[in-house]
C-alpha cells in the first residue's frame, strides 16, 4: 500500500546523502544539507515499515480513514519533494550566476513542517494500528452499494442480464458450449473474461438456457458474487437457483452446505459463478462443490484475467472479443426497430451512431434506448451521431461508467496511477507500451523488486491493466508482448473523470478560437488547483498554467505542432522548474534554448530537433530517457554526454553519431548510432547495452561479442558489395532478436546466424541477402520463432520442417520474385501464423493455399495464413482448387 512515488524519491535521496562523483550533488550548499536529508531518510524508511504493517491488515487497509490518511501523507511526501527539488534547482541556476526568483528559489533548506506533518501521519497509523480505534465505514461497504446499483437484481439476487442482447455472441457461446460438454469426466472449470458491458453475462445466460445445455446437465444453478461476497448470500443464490427454498433463512452455514451437497452430490451439475473479482474469492467458493467423476462444469465470468487462470491454471478461458462494426449495426436496428427494416435515410447517421459506440454491447443498447424514442428524421439522427459519447455517459438507467468504475475501484493503489495517466492521450491514440513503460518509471509510479529493471516491472503493470480488461491491446510482438495499446473511448472518460475527481490531471482540448477574428490565438487556462501533470493538444499560453506562486506542474505533454511551448517553458525556466517529464515531440526546436538545460529534474524528454547539441544539455543530471524526433541528417551530440549518468534509453528517427565517448555509459538501449571509433568500441563505451542499433560502414568490423547483455541487434549497412561481410561480424551468444538491413550479403553467409543458440527473431530486409536461391540447408535456426522477409529479390527458397524446428509465424512482405512457400514449412509443429504481404505473384499465393489445405486435410486446424491482413479460407481453397481442375 506505499505511495508509487516514494521509492522515487527515498532513491533521490539517497543519492543526495552518499553520491559524491555527481557534478550537480557535489556542491557545497548541497553537501551541508545532508544531515536534512538524512533524518527524512530515516523518517520516510520508518513510514514504509508503518505502510506495510497496515497492507498486512486487511480490514485496516479497506477503511476510508486509512485512505484519508494515504491522501495526506501522499500531499507530505510531494511537499517535501518540491522544497529539496526547488532548493537543487536554485543551487544550479545561482551557481552559473543566472538570476532566479528569490521568494521561490531559495538556497537555504527548510523541512520542519514537511517533518512535523509526516510525523503526526505516523503518530495516526501507528495509533489505528496498536489501539484498532478505526472508523467503522470501510471503503468495502461503498464498493458493495455501487456493485448492487451497478445492475437491478432479481428475488434470488442475480443480477438480471440485459435483454436480447445476443448480436456476435452465437460462435461464442457454441465454442464454449462444446466445450462444456466434452466427454471428459473430471470436474472442470471453464472461464469467459472482458470488460465490463461486453457481455459476458449475457454470453453465459445463453448457454445456461440453451436448450442442449439443459437437457445434458442434471442440475443448473446460477449465483453472482460481485466485487463483494458472503459466503451463506452465495449458498442461498444457488440453492434457489436449483429450486430449494424451505427454511433457507433459519439455515445455518453448516446446514446450507448439507443442502447443496445432497442435490449435487452423484449428478452432473452445471455452476455459473457471476462476475467473480478476486482469486480469494474461489478459494472459498469452490469447497462447495463435489469432485466426483460425473462430467459436471463450473462456468465463471470475470473482468479480470489472472482469476479465470487461478481457478483453472492452462484452463479453458475465452476472451469475449468486441462486436464489429456489422455486429454493433445489427444490434443497434434490432433494438430501435424489432426486425423491422432501417429506412434508407437513417443507415448512414445509424450506422455512424453503432461505429461510435466502438464494439461495446452496453453502448449500443444505451443508444438504441435514446433512438427508440426520437422520432425517424435524418437530421435528429446525425445530431445524436455527433454526440453519441455525451448520450452513453449521461444515461441513468444502465449506468454505463459506474458499470466501468467498478474495475477502477478494485484497482490495487500501485496501479491506479498508472491507469489515470492513460487519460491523458487524445482519443484512439496508439500508446506505443515501450515508451508507455518508460514514462511510468519516469513519473515515479514503478517501484522495482530487485529482481527485475524498472521497465520489466512496468511492463507487467501494462499487462495486469489489460488483464483486468481496462487497456486494449492495438498490437502484440510474435511472442505475445505488448507492442502498442489504446483505451476503449468510455474506459478514457473513465480515466478523465476520475483524474478530475482526484485533482490527477488538467487535460487541456478545447480549440482556442477567436469567435470575433475568427483566427487562432493561444488559449487561456485558468488552472483550478495545484496541477502536477498537464497535457494539451492546443496552442496554450504556457506560463498561465504554471500554478502561483510556486512551481508545481512535474508532467507536461504537447500533442501538438506549436514550438513557441517549448522556447516560452525555457524562457520562464523557473515556472517549470520541477517538470520530469517533458513530452513535446512534435515541437520543432531550431536551436536549443539554455534554459531547457536548468530543468535539472528531468527524466524524460521527448523533442524534435535539426541542430548540434551544446555540452550544458549534460546540466540534466537526472536524465533517463532521450527521444529525439527529426525529419533529416544526423544527430551529433557532445563528447561529454557520458556525464548522463542516469541515461538509460537514447532514441532518434535518425542516426544518432557518437564523436567520443569519455567514460562508460549506463545505457540500456540506442537506436541508430554510429561510433566515430567503430562498433569494436561497443563493450568500452556501453557495457549494460541490451537494444542497439547499429550502422557498419565500409571495411568496418562489427565485434559485438564484447556486449554480454545485448539480446536485440539490428544491424544495417551505408555500403555494397564485399566491403561490408557478416563473417567480419561476431555476434554474441545471448542475442535473441536480429534485424539485417541493406547489408547485400550472399545467402550463403547465413550459416553465421544460424549458430547463434538464442535467436528467436530474425528479420531479413531491403537487400540484406542478394541472389535468387535461399537454401536453408541442413542446419538449423535451433530457437527461431519469427522470420521475417521482406523486399528480397529472392526467387526460390528451400527449406525444410527442421529447418526451423520452432517456428510459430513467418511473414513474407514485397517478395515479388518468390515462387513459392516451401511446403515442408506447413510441416513445422510449431507453426502457427503464415503472413503474406503485398503480393504480386499468383504462385506464391497458390503454395500458401496448397499448404493450408494440406495441413487442414491433416487434421491441423490451428495453422492460420492471411493475406494483408486478411485469413485465408480452407473453404476458399477447397473451392478454387476445384474450379482449376
Amino acid at each position: 500500500m506505499k505511495y508509487p512515488g516514494l521509492q522515487m524519491f527515498m532513491d533521490n535521496l539517497k543519492q543526495l546523502i552518499y553520491c559524491n562523483h555527481n557534478l550537480v550533488i557535489n556542491n557545497p550548499l548541497i553537501l551541508s544539507q545532508r544531515p536534512q536529508f538524512q533524518l527524512l531518510y530515516q523518517e520516510l524508511g520508518s513510514m514504509i515499515q508503518i505502510l506495510l504493517d497496515v497492507h498486512e491488515n486487511h480490514h485496516l487497509y479497506e477503511l476510508e480513514k486509512v485512505e484519508n490518511l494515504m491522501r495526506r501523507f501522499k500531499d507530505a511526501v510531494e511537499e517535501a519533494q518540491d522544497i529539496i527539488d526547488l532548493f537543487l534547482s536554485a543551487v544550479h541556476s545561482r551557481s552559473r550566476g543566472l538570476f532566479t526568483r528569490p521568494d521561490v528559489f531559495k538556497t537555504s533548506l527548510d523541512l520542519e513542517n514537511a517533518m512535523r506533518c509526516i510525523e503526526s501521519i505516523k503518530v495516526e497509523f501507528m495509533t489505528m494500528i496498536n489501539i484498532g480505534n478505526l472508523n467503522p465505514t470501510p471503503r468495502i461497504d461503498r464498493l458493495k452499494t455501487q456493485s448492487a446499483d451497478a445492475g437491478t437484481r432479481n428475488l434470488s439476487g442475480t443480477k438480471k442480464p440485459l435483454e436480447e442482447v445476443v448480436v456476435g455472441l452465437d460462435r461464442d457461446a457454441e465454442l464454449i458450449r462444446d466445450k462444456l460438454v466434452e466427454d471428459t469426466k473430471q470436474l472442470d472449470v471453464l472461464s469467459i473474461v472482458g470488460m465490463g458491458g461486453l457481455g459476458k453475462t449475457t454470453l453465459a445466460t445463453k448457454l445456461f438456457n440453451d436448450r442442449f445445455i439443459v437437457y445434458h446437465f442434471h442440475v443448473r444453478a446460477w449465483a453472482t458474487v460481485s466485487q463483494t461476497y458472503i459466503k451463506r448470500d452465495f449458498l442461498i443464490q444457488i440453492l434457489t437457483s436449483i429450486g430449494v427454498q424451505h427454511d433457507l433463512e433459519e439455515a445455518n452455514d453448516s446446514k446450507l452446505r448439507e443442502k447443496l451437497h445432497k442435490h449435487l452430490m452423484g449428478r452432473r451439475y452445471l455452476i455459473v459463478i457471476d462476475d467473480i473479482w478476486s482469486s480469494e474469492a474461489w478459494d472459498d467458493l469452490k469447497l462447495f462443490f463435489p469432485h466426483e467423476n460425473t462430467g459436471s462444469r463450473i462456468l465463471l465470468t470475470s473482468r479480470l484475467n489472472e482469476v479465470a487462470l487461478h481457478a483453472k491454471p492452462h484452463g479453458f478461458v475465452h476472451s469475449l472479443p468486441y462486436l464489429t462494426e456489422a455486429q454493433s449495426w445489427e444490434l443497434l436496428c434490432q433494438k430501435v426497430f424489432h426486425g423491422d427494416e432501417c429506412p434508407g435515410w437513417l443507415i448512414k447517421p445509424g450506422m455512424q451512431i453503432a461505429r461510435k459506440c466502438q464494439g461495446l454491447p452496453l453502448s449500443v443498447v444505451v443508444m438504441a434506448g435514446i433512438l427508440a424514442k426520437e422520432t425517424t428524421r435524418s437530421y435528429l439522427w446525425e445530431n445524436i451521431a455527433c454526440s453519441v459519447g455525451s448520450y452513453i455517459l449521461s444515461d441513468q438507467e444502465l449506468g454505463c461508467l459506474e458499470t466501468l468504475a467498478l474495475s477502477y475501484h478494485h484497482l490495487p493503489h500501485h496501479l491506479r496511477e498508472c491507469f489515470l495517466y492513460l487519460g491523458g492521450f487524445p482519443e484512439d491514440f496508439r500508446i506505443n507500451a515501450k515508451r508507455l513503460t518508460w514514462l511510468w518509471v519516469a513519473e515515479g509510479f514503478i517501484e522495482e523488486d530487485g529482481n527485475r529493471s524498472a521497465e520489466e516491472t512496468a511492463s507487467t503493470y501494462l499487462m495486469d491493466l489489460v488483464d483486468r480488461s481496462l487497456v486494449i491491446v492495438a498490437e502484440r510482438k510474435f511472442n505475445s508482448e505488448i507492442k502498442a495499446c489504446k483505451l476503449h473511448d468510455l474506459v478514457r472518460e473513465l480515466c478523465q473523470q476520475k483524474a478530475k475527481e482526484e485533482r490527477f490531471f488538467i487535460k487541456i482540448d478545447s480549440p482556442p478560437f477567436s469567435s470575433l477574428l475568427g483566427v487562432i490565438k493561444p488559449y487561456e487556462v485558468v488552472m483550478p488547483y495545484k496541477q502536477r501533470f498537464v497535457f494539451t493538444n492546443q496552442d496554450i499560453n504556457i506560463v498561465n498554467i504554471a500554478h502561483p506562486p510556486t512551481p508545481s506542474i512535474r508532467s507536461l505533454f504537447g500533442f501538438h505542432k506549436d514550438s513557441r511551448l517549448i522556447y516560452d517553458i525555457a524562457k520562464y525556466f523557473h515556472s517549470f522548474a520541477l517538470l520530469r517529464v517533458l513530452n513535446l515531440g512534435k515541437c520543432k526546436l531550431h536551436y536549443f534554448p539554455q534554459g531547457m538545460t536548468l530543468l535539472v529534474h528531468l527524466r524524460y524528454l521527448a523533442i524534435c530537433y535539426s541542430c548540434e547539441f551544446p555540452c550544458s544539455i549534460c546540466n540534466l543530471w537526472s536524465l533517463q530517457t532521450l527521444i529525439l524526433e527529426r525529419n533529416f541528417g544526423v544527430v551529433h551530440l557532445p563528447h561529454n554526454i557520458s556525464d548522463l549518468v542516469n541515461l538509460r534509453h537514447l532514441w532518434s528517427t535518425r542516426e544518432i553519431f557518437l564523436l567520443t565517448i569519455e567514460k562508460p555509459m549506463n545505457l540500456h538501449s540506442i537506436s541508430k548510432v554510429r561510433l566515430r571509433d567503430g562498433a569494436g568500441n561497443f563493450g568500452k563505451c556501453f557495457p549494460s547495452i541490451k537494444k542497439l542499433g547499429y550502422t557498419l560502414i565500409s571495411g568496418e568490423e562489427g565485434r559485438f561479442e564484447s556486449l554480454p547483455y545485448l539480446e536485440t541487434l539490428k544491424l544495417s549497412s551505408k555500403m555494397h558489395g564485399p566491403n561490408v561481410r557478416l563473417n567480419h561480424i561476431r555476434f554474441p551468444a545471448t542475442l535473441k532478436k536480429l534485424t539485417l538491413v541493406e547489408c547485400h550479403q550472399p545467402w550463403s553467409n547465413i550459416s553465421i546466424i544460424q549458430s547463434l543458440p538464442n535467436l528467436e527473431v530474425l528479420k531479413i530486409k531491403y537487400g540484406a541477402f542478394e541472389g535468387t536461391q535461399w537454401n536453408a540447408g541442413e542446419q538449423q535456426f535451433g530457437q527461431l520463432k519469427y522470420l521475417s522477409l521482406e523486399v528480397l529479390d529472392i526467387k526460390q527458397w528451400e527449406a525444410y520442417n527442421t529447418s526451423f524446428p520452432c517456428l510459430k509465424r513467418l511473414a513474407v512482405r514485397s517478395c515479388r520474385n518468390l515462387e513459392e512457400i516451401p511446403l515442408e514449412i506447413g510441416e513445422i509443429a510449431t507453426l502457427e501464423l503464415i503472413e503474406i504481404y503485398e503480393c504480386v505473384n499468383s504462385a506464391l499465393m497458390k503454395s500458401a493455399e496448397r499448404i493450408l489445405k494440406e495441413q487442414h486435410d491433416q487434421g491441423n486446424t490451428e495453422l492460420k495464413i492471411t493475406e494483408d491482413g486478411k485469413e485465408l479460407s480452407i473453404y476458399l481453397c477447397e473451392h478454387e482448387g476445384s474450379e482449376s481442375e
